[in-house]
């Protein structure tokens, strides 16, 4: 069955730039395109068509598919090649999009839509959508570094094995590079018994470094043998995971995070490090969830 990227389309800068994002994403996989607008005005009972005074391309329904139409327009001038469809769901963005992540293989949007609140980086639909998507969500911020590679946030979490998972595969299918970037502070790393009694401290530093080093190969055992053609760069900073991350991305062309990671309180859909990462990164943001806590 032939995968599907679905794309929200609002006729803001941010969501045409998360147009182009997402057929980009779907020429490399092969898969479809669908270009999606929630209506959220019949649910409020506004009149679509246009007024009896107005000019005769005017009206709320006329309006979104203008927009829509702008959207194709801009797909096919990039990839004539990918099929593309469209889609006016009733209803609003964050409920739309989340119902339609469910046949997707890939959720894109804008870092900020129409609705947007001046001085916010991030809007709320883009941040909701991250921790509720039923599949990977790519989060369009800056255009991020074209020739760069992919960084990967990596903290051995089973809940992050899904991001790795796709950073290999986004890696391969833009046959880019690969920074698998794992940080970690005294705060966030067990302490592990010290070898020597008289400087327990400094054996202990370096016997956290050691284990988060193995941590890190852990997390990646494998996959160099699935993807022998993707290099891979391993980087343990013994520093906060958000600065790390948001440094490495200055250079990259796309920043890979899981929803949450070993640090996060249970019940919390998406942790504080991929929030800071929708909010501060210099590149698009992908957020994945594990399968088992998509649902």
């Amino acid at each position: 069955m032939r995968g599907l990227v679905v794309v929200g389309v609002d006729g803001s800068a941010s969501s045409l730039a998360a147009v182009e994002a997402a057929v980009r994403e779907a020429r490399w996989r092969g898969a479809g395109l669908r270009l999606v607008h929630a209506f959220i005005w019949p649910a409020m009972h506004v009149p679509l068509g246009r007024s009896q005074l107005g000019p005769p391309e005017g009206g709320m329904r006329n309006m979104v598919e203008r927009l829509l139409t702008e959207a194709e327009e801009r797909a096919r001038s990039m990839a004539p090649e990918v099929e593309i469809s469209r889609a006016v769901v009733t209803g609003d963005a964050l409920t739309v999009l989340e119902a339609q992540s469910r046949a997707a293989e890939l959720l894109v949007v804008g870092s900020r839509g129409m609705g947007g609140f001046v001085g916010l980086m991030v809007g709320s639909t883009a941040v909701h959508l991250a921790a509720h998507g039923r599949c990977p969500v790519l989060v369009v911020r800056e255009q991020g570094e074209r020739s760069g590679p992919i960084v990967m946030g990596v903290d051995g979490s089973s809940a992050g094995a899904g991001a790795v998972d796709f950073a290999f595969t986004e890696a391969a299918l833009r046959e880019a590079g690969l920074v698998a970037l794992h940080a970690w502070t005294n705060w966030n790393a067990p302490m592990p018994e010290p070898q020597d009694v008289t400087m327990p401290y400094a054996n202990g530093l370096e016997s956290m470094a050691a284990q988060e080093e193995r941590l890190l190969s852990q997390a990646l055992a494998g996959y160099q043998e699935t993807y022998p053609d993707v290099s891979v760069k391993r980087e343990v900073v013994h520093g906060g995971t958000r600065e790390a991350l948001i440094e490495a991305s200055r250079k990259a062309q796309l920043l890979v995070v899981g929803a949450r990671g070993r640090g996060g309180f249970a019940g919390l859909l998406l942790g504080s490090v991929s929030q800071a990462m929708l909010h501060h990164a210099h590149c698009p943001v992908a957020v994945v969830r594990n399968p088992d806590n998509s649902r």
